[in-house]
């Protein structure tokens, strides 16, 4: 029950379906912006998790290799396309564009059907000890070979 809850990888590309309720609208009945992001992040977040590996185990090897890190948000390039709106359901797709030293390059898309709501470009950077850091191999050898598939 849990995958169905996180999504599914199909085809390189994590999906994940979000119903907007009357909590992610704005007066109008158009879901507000920033409710977006708290998709994406979801998305980005469930990504990680199904991608092939126990997530415990992986982030406790990376612990191993860099004490007390994080991953956050650098920077964010996003497109708002068309509106979403209360009931409807939608798919947030997420995928790996590149994973280089301290960072990761990630496509989104919050999409309803076939029609793309918003398009996003995340990097996500990999901070420890106040820093940016080389991603460890643990992390990094599961992202690329994410991007393979």
């Amino acid at each position: 029950m849990t995958a169905h809850l996180d999504g599914e990888i199909r085809d390189g590309r994590h999906h994940m379906q979000v119903r907007v309720y009357y909590e992610d609208t704005d007066f109008s009945g158009i879901v507000y912006h920033a409710n977006y992001l708290r998709y994406m992040e979801r998305g980005r977040t469930n990504h990680l998790r199904l991608m092939g590996a126990e997530q415990q185990a992986l982030f406790e090897q990376a612990e191993t290799d860099s004490a007390g890190f994080a991953f956050v948000v650098r920077s964010m390039h996003l497109d708002f396309l068309k509106p979403a709106r209360m009931d409807d359901v939608l798919d947030v797709v997420t995928w790996p564009i590149a994973v280089k030293g301290a960072s990761i390059m990630l496509a989104q898309e919050v999409k309803r059907g076939e029609d793309v709501l918003v398009k996003a470009e995340v990097r996500v950077a990999f901070i420890s000890g106040g820093r940016a850091q080389p991603i460890p191999k643990s992390i990094r050898t599961l992202m690329k070979a994410d991007l393979i598939s």
